[in-house]
């Protein structure tokens, strides 16, 4: 393999050192991480790594964002309100090339009043899968499951349009309602056989991280780099190097 210059490297953990600082001193005990970079959701319990999944994260371009915030509540069956630039760029354009796609797949055309836009219902075909986990954000991002098992096996899982697709989404959710003795992973199943979609509301908020880590140490010291996918360290790194100079002179 080629190597990757030392200068590179350094670049690249200042990056992430950076990274760290604006994180919380003390992040909560119990939450949620996903590395974009890595595409891989860690679940962490009394600050221990209990598991962890195949992610699907954003693709180069449509960039999943970084950010903290809290899960509040699990939507089964979820049907999928389609962005107006995924409708314009890609829906549409195939509708026109194949009449018909839209319905097949379970689109449909709903009036908003001062125009329309495209839902796709909950169900087999459902962007979303059978599961979707709210959190508060600017970026009208969330969790989701995906019909497409497929792509979880690719080396390179960086696929999606922002939002982040999980390998395990019924774990994850029988996970977040463990203390609901309503939602056993039977109940679960059950909702999700029966189709119609509930919005289930966690019994109490669980704490996410959407984190870009290409640089970390493993639990037993060693240290791994990952690419770069997004070209954000090298930007970062620039802005450190320029900072250092300035406050140099």
């Amino acid at each position: 393999g080629f190597e990757i210059p030392v200068e590179d490297r350094i670049g690249q953990i200042m990056a992430n050192m950076e990274r760290w600082r604006w994180l919380p001193r003390e992040l909560p005990r119990n939450r949620i991480q996903v590395n974009i970079a890595a595409a891989v959701l860690s679940i962490i319990q009394d600050d221990m790594l209990i598991g962890s999944m195949r992610a699907v994260t954003g693709a180069p371009g449509h960039e999943t964002p970084m950010l903290q915030s809290s899960i509040h509540s699990i939507v089964i069956n979820p049907p999928w309100n389609v962005p107006t630039s995924i409708a314009n760029n890609e829906l549409w354009p195939r509708e026109r090339r194949d009449p018909g796609y839209l319905a097949r797949n379970g689109f449909r055309v709903i009036s908003t009043g001062s125009g329309s836009r495209l839902q796709q219902v909950a169900g087999p075909h459902s962007s979303l899968g059978r599961f979707k986990f709210d959190f508060d954000n600017n970026f009208s991002v969330y969790l989701h499951d995906t019909p497409s098992q497929a792509t979880f096996d690719r080396l390179n899982r960086l696929a999606s349009h922002g939002c982040v697709r999980l390998a395990r989404p019924a774990a994850l959710a029988a996970l977040l309602l463990s203390d609901d003795p309503q939602w056993t992973p039977e109940t679960l199943q059950a909702a999700v056989d029966a189709g119609e979609t509930v919005r289930v509301q966690l019994p109490s908020r669980h704490a996410v991280f959407l984190l870009y880590w290409t640089a970390y140490q493993t639990t037993d010291g060693r240290t791994v780099f990952l690419n770069d996918p997004y070209g954000w360290d090298r930007t970062l790194a620039a802005k450190i190097e320029a900072r250092a100079q300035a406050t140099a002179r």
